[in-house]
């Protein structure tokens, strides 16, 4: 069997597809499986492709394949949920604390040879110890935000499905932790009208999706000074980010890492690959992002 592996995959990875013939690129004929990444569109076109039997996706986030066409065809996906929790949620920690102590401004700063002496009101920042954190999507990673949140003493507040929590945790949060998956109900979910609801001075983390969050409405509230800050590591059209973004001192922009650390992608990469190996052999992998197409008889469904 052959199995298109599309991006650099860690050497972990591939030792879950021993016995398979690897052939590496963006075409998937003649493969029986194919592991991708984020950066891979996965469209109907991709998922028709005869004698396809699985994917494999390396990431939690699924809105780059095309979900319904991959249910029509009967395609399992394989995918990496809980893996990447704890190593996001410690970014989107580290950014909050990063935005709020003004880190990146204090770093450019002292590397420009700005600093030339100690003053009182150098670079003043916010306590985040006592606060309250706003966690919109309160999932996963959401959970283990507020677990950091605990060692501050913040209170936490949740955004969840239910009508009125979002304008609740906007209006009443000093930090506010995006954490939902993109989708059609959450694509700028955080627009201009979401942005004037928060507090004066609050500050924004995102570590979701970029489209999750009008870019152009949130430079707009930071240049502003309607917002006190924003911590980014995710962007709408990445990798270009909006200028209004890059041009503003109060936005700390980091490029999608997340799930950036040797331990969560090594994981991350194990834990796809098995799960397409184990498609391919006719197993019911426990890491099944569309059990729906699973039949519970007869193995694979293609």
């Amino acid at each position: 069997m052959r199995v298109l592996i599309m991006q650099e995959v860690s050497r972990a990875g591939l030792d879950e597809l021993d016995g398979l013939e690897l052939v590496r690129g963006k075409d998937p004929a003649g493969c029986d499986g194919a592991v991708c990444y984020l950066i891979d569109r996965i469209d109907e076109a991709f998922l028709s492709t005869p004698g396809l039997r699985g994917l494999a996706t390396v990431s939690v986030g699924l809105d780059h394949i095309d979900l319904a066409a991959a249910e029509r065809l009967g395609i399992p996906i394989s995918y990496t949920p809980d893996v990447l929790t704890e190593a996001t949620a410690d970014l989107t920690f580290a950014l909050l604390l990063g935005a709020a102590r003004r880190m990146g401004e204090g770093e450019r700063y002292l590397r420009e040879g700005r600093w030339t002496e100690w003053s009182f009101d150098l670079l003043l920042g916010t306590d985040v110890h006592g606060k309250t954190l706003g966690i919109i999507g309160p999932g996963r990673i959401g959970r283990a935000v507020a677990r950091r949140a605990e060692g501050f003493g913040m209170r936490v507040l949740y955004a969840g499905r239910e009508p009125g929590e979002l304008d609740r945790v906007l209006s009443e949060s000093d930090f506010v932790a995006v954490t939902v998956p993109l989708s059609d109900a959450t694509r700028h979910l955080i627009g201009p009208e979401q942005l004037a609801r928060m507090k004066h001075g609050a500050i924004l983390v995102n570590t979701s999706r970029g489209p999750v969050v009008d870019e152009a409405a949130l430079a707009d509230a930071l240049n502003s000074g309607h917002l006190g800050g924003a911590g980014l590591d995710v962007f709408e059209h990445e990798p270009q980010v909006h200028p209004g973004l890059l041009a503003c001192e109060r936005a700390l922009l980091v490029p999608h890492i997340g799930s950036a650390t040797r331990e969560t992608r090594e994981a991350m990469a194990r834990t796809a690959c098995r799960g397409l190996a184990q498609i391919l052999r006719g197993e019911r992998p426990p890491n099944l992002a569309n059990p729906q197409v699973w039949p519970l008889e007869t193995g694979v469904s293609r």
